[in-house]
């Protein structure tokens, strides 16, 4: 999260235009192959919206071009063909009536819950599927093609329990600690994740590609089960990233790459330039 190299995205992007039922599997020396598949899983889009987060309480109500953030989330993500159902999940009443007022589904969970992983978790208990995506609230720049790619993979059928997105961060940006940046593999199993710089570069001239990690998620429901049965790990404590309990036990996250990019509203700063992108967007 945190301000990258964010565009807005067009209205075509978000309404999820052009979207096809087309798996795309990675091939060799760096092509990828198409195919067109039946839909067969049942995935459930669940938008985990938590009143009061700790660096900028209330933001998931504030209102961005006239609607709650996490209305624009709600929007832009029902744009993708591939969601058979999509519903907000909320410790707040005051979430809960903004959703009834706009005609937005959505389920109260506990307080006490502290990740998004888990409050999906308890939603999960309620509604069935086969994969569920977990959707941030406080990402209003997400578009529908983001969505198609955490569900793609599993579409495949290669294996992987968690999806997640990345894009290319500028090096300038790579020391931000807001920035989450992501290494992967060749096959783009995720290595780390980290608020550090990643990879050092420890000679100065030598060449170095960074990856901002976009905090959306695509979890088969076993691995979900088998999150909230772990304890939090070291790592995830020391860098209080909660995809890093997974890596510590072993279940690959599968990072899939986008040119889109987008703004998670963490603090202030990150609110005014979702504001000022979707204003200008919209003149």
């Amino acid at each position: 999260m945190g301000i990258g190299n964010a565009r807005p995205a067009t209205p075509a992007e978000a309404d999820g235009a052009g979207i096809a039922y087309t798996v795309v599997r990675p091939g060799g020396a760096g092509k990828t192959n198409s195919m067109t598949t039946t839909k067969t899983l049942r995935i459930v889009g669940i938008i985990p919206a938590r009143l009061h987060s700790e660096r900028l309480p209330g933001k998931v109500l504030r209102r961005l071009a006239g609607r709650a953030m996490l209305h624009h989330v709600y929007e832009r993500a029902r744009g993708c063909p591939l969601l058979d159902e999509l519903v907000v999940a909320t410790d707040a009443e005051s979430v809960r009536d903004y959703c009834a007022q706009h005609g937005i589904p959505a389920c109260m969970t506990s307080a006490a819950h502290r990740s998004g992983t888990e409050r999906i978790h308890e939603t999960m208990q309620e509604i069935p599927a086969d994969v569920y995506l977990n959707l941030q609230a406080d990402e209003p720049l997400l578009t529908a093609a983001h969505v198609q790619l955490l569900a793609e993979p599993f579409l495949a059928g290669n294996g992987f329990q968690v999806t997640t997105l990345k894009v290319a961060l500028e090096a300038a940006s790579a020391a931000n600690p807001n920035i989450v940046k992501v290494v992967t593999d060749r096959s783009g199993r995720a290595l780390y994740f980290s608020r550090a710089p990643i990879p050092h570069r420890r000679d100065p001239g030598a060449p170095a590609v960074y990856y901002k990690h976009l905090g959306l998620y695509g979890y088969r429901r076993a691995a979900l089960e088998q999150y909230v049965r772990l304890a939090p790990a070291p790592l995830e404590q020391a860098e209080r990233l909660e995809q890093l309990r997974f890596l510590e036990n072993g279940i690959p996250i599968l990072v899939s790459e986008t040119t889109q990019d987008t703004i998670g509203v963490d603090t202030e700063e990150d609110f005014q330039a979702v504001r000022r992108l979707l204003e200008s967007a919209s003149s």
